[in-house]
């Protein structure tokens, strides 16, 4: 095997193990870094003592003992991301005098940190701000936006793009391994399929793996393709332009503004005060008062006219079960005798349960702190990485990186490390000679190429030490 050599260790500070905090300190120690962190909940310290492999001081945040005790003039990020917006922004600021260079802040309103804003990034010394809400927000109003499948990604600067869709039964694709459908569509040389979600599984598929009706697939391939094998492979192309949003939160609430010009929106909220509130606040949104998982109120609210659905709840479980019930009350043909091609959407606010609402009803689900997660990662990791994007409904990660010289990925030609790239990573496409190839066997990495690599979300250690190291 390829001798190892080992990346400076970078030393990290987290303020705040609730939520964000935790989701980050197990992501990084698993990436190798070395995490401290601060957190006055003597229940989550002691949960993270037998769970997380990190230094952890039981204090506060604002206790500049505990930032002495924590060696913050060694660190070379702050991650602030306690349930206060204003202890995290203070905290980026103690952090700056302590020398620490690089500032992450958990900041939940959007009054700060925008060019326009009174007090922007420079003046409370942050580098990055995170708006968890904000960036589901988002997240949703892009993917309603999307014309076809259930995510589309644009990847190596907008050259190429990974689509996630659901085989039917009737897919040209279905119970076909990947060799067959790469000699079936050979006219497109960057097509590969680099995920199949199967149950609560996620396969990084090779060659002889077969695609099943039910898989949902990530298929990757040059941008100006993917609309002609969007066509040939059967994904229907439908513009959804009528939403229902289940919650008047921070999520549903920005979500119906950012939809409301350009799509019909309803949106049904529980609780009378905040209905009416919203009614006076989102003018180009029909707001209505009731429990969004009652079924009788989805009817009367008009389900059946609705082409997707968002469970944007404060509670995960409702936010499953409802999109489990739109389900059932969407299944069959409408009144053109058309199979009915409704989409769900759930907010999930435990990981865990990510899977769990991909399998049973939601189309799509969504995560803050994965969302939050990536955001942090690809910014601690912007000198090596340019990208990491997450696939919703897979445990799959898309990364765009600069391949280092002498890293164990140069050493050979690809069909002679076997060894070395597991089954939870394949490399999608390499940038050579001004153009993007598919790599294969006889391909010979070298230092300095720029590539896609397709992982399992565990496995983002192992393409750092294999691309990067």
């Amino acid at each position: 095997m390829f001798g190892k050599k080992e990346a400076p260790v970078e030393n990290i500070l987290i303020l705040g193990l609730g939520g964000i905090g935790m989701y980050l300190a197990k992501r990084l120690v698993h990436e190798n870094y070395a995490v401290t962190v601060i957190e006055p909940n003597t229940d989550l310290i002691r949960y993270a003592d037998g769970n997380i492999d990190a230094r952890l001081i039981s204090g506060s945040a604002m206790s500049i003992s505990c930032w002495k005790e924590a060696n913050a003039a060694k660190m070379d990020f702050l991650i602030a991301v306690t349930d206060n917006d204003a202890v995290n922004m203070l905290g980026a600021i103690i952090a700056d005098r302590f020398g620490i260079e690089n500032k992450i802040a958990r900041v939940r309103s959007l009054d700060f940190g925008k060019e326009d804003s009174i007090l922007k990034g420079e003046d409370l010394k942050i580098n990055l701000f995170i708006h968890p809400e904000e960036l589901a927000a988002q997240e949703i109003a892009r993917l309603i936006k999307r014309t076809a499948g259930n995510e589309i990604i644009d990847v190596a600067l907008g050259q190429m793009q990974v689509m996630a869709t659901r085989i039917g039964e009737d897919s040209p694709l279905a119970n076909k391994n990947l060799i067959e459908i790469a000699k079936t569509y050979k006219e497109f040389p960057l097509f590969r399929v680099v995920g199949i979600a199967r149950g609560i599984r996620t396969i990084i598929p090779g060659g002889h793996d077969e695609i099943l009706p039910q898989d949902q697939v990530l298929i990757m391939a040059a941008t100006e393709d993917l609309p002609r094998l969007i066509e040939l492979t059967g994904v229907k192309n439908q513009r959804r332009q009528r939403v229902m949003i289940l919650g008047g939160g921070l999520v549903g609430s920005r979500v119906a503004e950012l939809l409301g010009k350009t799509v019909q929106v309803k949106l049904i909220e529980k609780d009378e005060k905040r209905a009416e509130e919203l009614s006076s606040l989102l003018m180009d949104t029909e707001v209505l008062h009731g429990d969004g998982s009652d079924k009788d109120v989805l009817e009367a609210a008009g389900l059946e006219h609705m082409d997707t659905l968002i469970a944007a709840t404060g509670e995960n479980e409702t936010n499953i079960m409802s999109c489990m019930l739109v389900k059932h009350m969407m299944a069959g043909k409408d009144g053109n005798g058309q199979i009915k091609d409704r989409k769900t959407i759930s907010l999930v606010n435990k990981e865990e349960y990510v899977v769990l609402a991909t399998t049973s009803g939601s189309d799509i689900a969504l995560n803050k702190k994965t969302l939050a997660g990536d955001e942090i990662f690809t910014f601690i990791r912007r000198s090596e990485l340019l990208s990491i994007s997450h696939m919703h409904g897979f445990e799959a990660d898309v990364v765009d990186l600069i391949v280092v010289p002498d890293s164990p990925i140069t050493r050979k030609p690809l069909a002679k490390l076997n060894d070395l790239l597991s089954k939870n990573i394949i490399i999608g496409g390499i940038f050579r000679d001004g153009k993007w190839e598919t790599a294969v066997g006889s391909t010979h990495i070298q230092g300095g190429e720029r590539v896609i690599v397709i992982c399992n979300t565990h496995y983002l250690r192992e393409v750092r030490r294999i691309f990067l190291l």
